[in-house]
């Protein structure tokens, strides 16, 4: 390929499935020995992983990002994701710029930042395209957000501005994909949809054939190709992004059969501002293990295990803990001597007091008390990954101030997690994806939950799932999509010569 390629993936919604068509993308190019990185402008996600800078030092970017990363073989960039928001509230986020908090920005406000961070966002595109041979970069929700359009970062403001083909993603899944395909490429401006150069629909169930005829019309209305029907697969569910995935009671992966005579069921509290959700993911692998996403108290009646994630707004957070009866139902689960985990933001709530000088601005609460300590928020944020005997990595404002708990486990000669009985607490995300640690932990839960048939299976890999799950998208792409007719469009010096320029009359 072409050195300096790009190629714009975007999607008709959220969760439509860009983030796992641009992972695919890096993983094909990548077997193929070809020289590729992802790149997504602008993320709105409490997901996110801890990268570093060319000095080493660590920052966030968004979970996908490094998903994608690892698909295309190379290790987190804050590059790979320059700006970062990560809500609080229903109006405002907190603004990562190139991996460092810079501030928290009210959704109207956001304008006033655009030209500085458009900067940021077309250097390190720059950057990247001058050292890679091809940058598959992913857009933001739906192009189609007009409204937003004079402050937009990562669709079609960075399309234009890079001068980007883009193809647009679709999910049948959800019903009404070839209107919104086609209403995504009609509310756009003359000069955005010069560069929609065609589409993929994402999650098809069924006989393809019966597709075909609305694929004709599509193409005839638009003047454009639709490059692939990607059929949807049960294993593509880990490192899972967007909330709008996170229903509550819903199940987290297939569950597998046990290997033992009794199955463990695991009660994951779904946060209003639930943070790195992706941690229960390791638990989902375990065959046996039934891990459910839950919301109201009653959830918890037959729960072997309840685990509280981490969260964007951990007061705010215990504060509905509170209200929907969760905080009872948690504490009388921990006083059955049955086991609870919490993840940061979760453990934080675990503990007797909170004083939240940063995401609540001075705010001080009783915490659940299940956890002898206290938590003091620190305006600067903790970021750091652990990669020893133990594995994780840490993203907070909260420190531990005081506490009188036995350590769980340790790390760089500190202890890292804390617990008294069946309750334990950690800071560490992606503790679990440490297979013998997770699987010594969940014995011991089984045997607290009174289920001592449940066993471990012995092979079970994390790591492994994860990559073969890239594979698994990288192989679908192979078999459903034109590939040579999608890299070709990054495949130029000039990508706008390559694209298609019909345009589709505009809404009234």
């Amino acid at each position: 390929m072409t050195p300096g390629g790009a190629l714009l993936v975007a999607g008709t919604t959220s969760d439509a499935g860009k983030s796992m068509v641009v992972a695919g993308l890096c993983r094909v190019l990548a077997r193929k020995g070809i020289r590729v990185a992802p790149f997504k402008a602008q993320n709105m996600s409490n997901n996110s992983a801890v990268a570093v800078d060319s000095e080493g030092v660590g920052g966030e970017i968004g979970r996908a990002q490094a998903m994608q990363a690892r698909a295309a073989g190379l290790a987190p960039s804050i590059r790979f994701n320059p700006v970062l928001l990560k809500p609080g509230s229903d109006r405002t986020s907190q603004l990562v710029v190139r991996g460092r908090v810079v501030g928290t920005v009210a959704a109207g406000d956001y304008i006033a930042h655009r030209e500085a961070l458009a900067g940021v966002v077309a250097e390190d595109l720059a950057a990247l395209r001058s050292e890679y041979d091809v940058v598959i970069c992913e857009g933001v929700g739906s192009p189609a957000e007009i409204n937003l359009r004079a402050t937009d970062l990562a669709n079609m403001g960075l399309a234009r501005a890079a001068d980007l083909p883009v193809v647009v993603v679709g999910d049948i899944d959800r019903g009404g994909v070839l209107a919104h395909l086609f209403g995504t490429v009609a509310v756009l401006a003359p000069e955005d949809q010069a560069l929609i150069a065609g589409f993929i629909i994402n999650k098809f169930r069924g006989d393809p054939a019966l597709l075909e005829p609305g694929l004709a019309q599509l193409a005839a209305l638009t003047g454009r190709p639709t490059y692939g029907v990607l059929p949807y697969s049960d294993e593509l569910w880990l490192d899972t992004e967007d909330s709008l995935s996170l229903r509550a009671g819903e199940i987290v992966g297939p569950p597998a059969p046990p290997r033992g005579g009794q199955i463990l069921r695991v009660a994951a509290v779904r946060l209003p501002r639930i943070s790195n959700s992706t941690d229960v993911e390791a638990l989902a692998c375990e065959p046996g293990v039934v891990v459910r996403w839950i919301s109201e108290a009653g959830d918890l009646a037959d729960a072997d295990v309840v685990v509280i994630p981490g969260s964007k707004a951990t007061v705010a957070d215990l504060a509905w803990l509170r209200e929907r009866g969760l905080a009872d139902a948690v504490t009388a689960h921990a006083r059955a001597g049955k086991v609870v985990l919490g993840v940061c933001g979760g453990f934080q709530m675990l503990c007797r007091r909170i004083d939240d000088a940063v995401e609540s601005r001075g705010v001080k609460v009783d915490g659940l008390g299940l956890l002898d300590a206290d938590i003091v928020f620190d305006t600067e944020k903790t970021l750091r990954n652990w990669d020893g005997e133990l594995s994780g990595y840490e993203i907070h404002h909260g420190q531990v101030s005081r506490t009188g708990e036995s350590g769980w486990f340790e790390a760089g000669g500190q202890v890292q997690g804390y617990r008294r009985g069946a309750v334990f607490g950690t800071h560490w995300h992606g503790l679990l994806d440490n297979d013998v640690f997770r699987r010594e932990w969940l014995t011991e839960a089984a045997l607290a939950a009174g289920r001592p048939r449940f066993e471990v299976a012995p092979d079970v890999s994390v790591p492994a799932r994860r990559d073969a799950q890239l594979d698994v998208m990288a192989d679908l792409l192979t078999a459903h999509l034109d590939l040579d007719a999608v890299l070709a469009l990054a495949d130029s010096p000039s990508p706008s010569a390559a694209v298609i320029t019909t345009a589709v009359g505009r809404l009234p």
